[in-house]
């Protein structure tokens, strides 16, 4: 019922930056929070930063302070910008969307993920 799109991932050095997008769509009557996740090949998908419906944000501390969540101009899209991009920052990066549908029941929706490599 909300559909949930990532886009901006691809191949950048060490030391680089690189912007993702999300954006939510469908029979959504408010969105209480979202969020950036990441999984590593072998490794659980883990929470990079999150935020919520009024502004205040949450950060893994492998990456406070190079990366920086917020929000659009539109509420229904969330941009995380990466900076210091390291090695480890390699993974699938999944966008996560939660809120309140207009049925009135709660939704927890996933994007497709997209892929950022760190390498030189």
């Amino acid at each position: 019922q909300v559909h949930v799109v990532e886009s901006g991932g691809g191949l950048v050095q060490p030391g680089g930056s690189l912007g993702l997008s999300c954006t939510a769509s469908g029979s959504i009557f408010r969105i209480n929070a979202m969020g950036w996740y990441r999984q590593a090949p072998e490794k659980e998908r883990e929470l990079v930063a999150q935020i919520i419906t009024y502004g205040s944000t949450t950060y893994a501390d492998s990456v406070k302070g190079r990366f920086t969540i917020s929000r659009g101009d539109a509420q229904n899209t969330v941009y995380l910008q990466m900076t210091s991009l390291k090695p480890e920052d390699t993974a699938v990066y999944y966008c996560n969307v939660v809120g309140v549908t207009t049925n009135y029941r709660s939704f927890d929706s996933w994007g497709q993920g997209t892929q950022v490599t760190v390498s030189s």
